[in-house]
């Protein structure tokens, strides 16, 4: 209970440390930027100061940290010199004078709080001596952080290509990953937590973490991610609709085919 509290507190000082920043630059998107490494700051506490079996509490640090460091600098290169991001730009008109307070709970404290939830599987498996040895659990859970790793970035990586390309612009890309879903980073982000997750099951009663994955699944898909992005999709990409017809929006699955018209 209390390296969980000393966790929180550890995420709730860097995320008023990233607000005092956004006010000097007038960015609040920076905490997208900053999300992957507080996993890893978290990671980093519990393994140091948790207690749990080494070899498993090294697992899970390498594995984050992989993931976290991989998300942020992406999200680094993406948003390099470009403004603040169009949701947080929208939420600072509508918050006027008064954002500059409201952001450190609307944005960051709100962020520092759901990140150190779904890190939950962190704690719990970083913090038991037993089992003293790799269970399939744990080898479960790392071959399935290592399939969400690669939807991960291999989507990312595939979508950044075809961003890169002036021909592509106004266009909506179908091919590679996007052929099988229309957000193949989501779902293999979902996977990571699941993942994760599956070795928190390997020592007793780390079954209790499994709010964990269920809350970042429903995060990106029906929040901050599918739903999110898709709105703002459908209005600016033309073709985007008939995308959406042939292709699963989350799970993985070959597309649809299109029926031809009678007449």
């Amino acid at each position: 209970m209390q390296l969980g509290l000393e966790g929180l507190a550890l995420v709730g000082a860097g995320a008023y440390v990233l607000w005092l920043v956004s006010l000097a630059n007038g960015d609040a998107s920076i905490a997208d930027r900053f999300w992957g490494l507080g996993f890893v700051l978290l990671a980093a506490w519990y393994a140091s100061n948790g207690g749990g079996w080494p070899v498993r509490s090294w697992l899970l640090l390498g594995l984050t940290s992989v993931w976290g460091i991989r998300l942020s600098v992406h999200i680094h290169r993406r948003n390099r010199g470009k403004p603040e991001d169009p949701r947080y730009a929208r939420w600072r008109e509508n918050g006027g004078a008064s954002y500059w307070w409201t952001s450190l709970w609307k944005v960051f404290a709100l962020q520092a709080l759901i990140l150190w939830i779904v890190a939950a599987p962190l704690l719990a498996g970083q913090s038991s001596g037993t089992p003293d040895h790799l269970t399939a659990a744990d080898f479960a859970g790392s071959a399935v952080w290592l399939l969400g790793f690669a939807f991960e970035a291999v989507g990312d990586a595939q979508l950044a290509a075809f961003r890169a390309d002036p021909a592509n612009a106004g266009k909506v890309l179908s091919t590679g990953l996007w052929r099988f879903t229309r957000h193949p980073n989501y779902f293999g982000d979902a996977l990571i937590w699941w993942g994760l997750f599956v070795i928190a099951t390997s020592v007793p009663g780390g079954g209790w973490t499994a709010f964990s994955p269920i809350l970042m699944t429903v995060l990106l898909v029906r929040v901050s991610g599918v739903a999110l992005l898709e709105e703002s999709l459908r209005e600016t990409r033309p073709g985007y609709s008939d995308y959406v017809a042939r292709t699963s929006a989350f799970i993985p699955w070959p597309p649809r085919r299109r029926r031809p018209e009678s007449g």
